[in-house]
């Protein structure tokens, strides 16, 4: 049977709306399988939010954040409705993901965007780390769970901490403020700029200056 992790509970949670012991069983009873264990919740009466889960949001803004001349960053952020839109809210929301973007400098919005190589170059690096840890065998696999989940954090926006509040997630963070908009809120892509990206040079930690200044505000 598969490892029911603590991340597989909450992604499935965050979906559906069930309780997190309902998830638990779900992942349990269908193997790990996220789809079949959300179509079991469904099944079961146990889903209360499928209906917006599945609801498609292609309305939306694209904004942008300036950090000193230095950073820019243009985030395409939809919602269901041009009402919402519009909403100052929603648009407020748009604006915090593109400053937590120029601060964290993620790679990719969610972790299903990241390439298969680039995962198995991650997993290779932490599985040699960890043999010349002294690390046993036996144990490297489980313990690789633990690593790639850090891994995610750090190269995926809704994996991240929250640059305002580190006791949650940028994901968690939109889910609450989708919850009080009332309607289906994603990410869709986002580009990052910094001056003098890709050119040889003494490099200054402009995300570490942008992260700092947002933990002020």
């Amino acid at each position: 049977m598969a490892e029911i992790t603590a991340q597989m509970v909450k992604d499935l949670r965050e979906r559906t709306n069930a309780g997190m012991m309902d998830c638990k069983k779900a992942l349990a009873e269908s193997g790990g399988d996220f789809e079949k264990a959300a179509e079991w919740l469904r099944k079961k009466g146990i889903s209360k939010a499928e209906g917006k889960a599945g609801r498609v949001a292609a309305e939306g803004i694209v904004t942008s954040y300036i950090h000193g001349g230095r950073i820019g960053v243009i985030v395409e952020v939809n919602c269901e409705t041009d009402f919402v839109a519009r909403n100052p809210d929603f648009q407020d929301l748009a604006k915090e993901v593109a400053m937590q973007i120029a601060a964290a400098n993620p790679k990719y919005v969610r972790r299903e965007e990241v390439p298969s190589d680039a995962m198995d170059k991650e997993k290779e690096i932490q599985r040699e780390l960890l043999k010349q840890q002294g690390k046993p065998e036996a144990m490297l696999e489980k313990i690789l769970v633990g690593k790639m989940e850090k891994y995610y954090e750090g190269v995926c926006l809704v994996d991240q901490l929250w640059v305002k509040d580190d006791k949650k997630k940028v994901g968690e963070m939109i889910n609450e403020r989708a919850a009080k908009i009332g309607e289906k809120v994603s990410v869709r892509r986002f580009v990052r700029y910094e001056v003098g990206e890709g050119i040889e040079k003494k490099k200054d930690d402009l995300a570490a200056e942008v992260a700092k200044t947002l933990g002020q505000a």
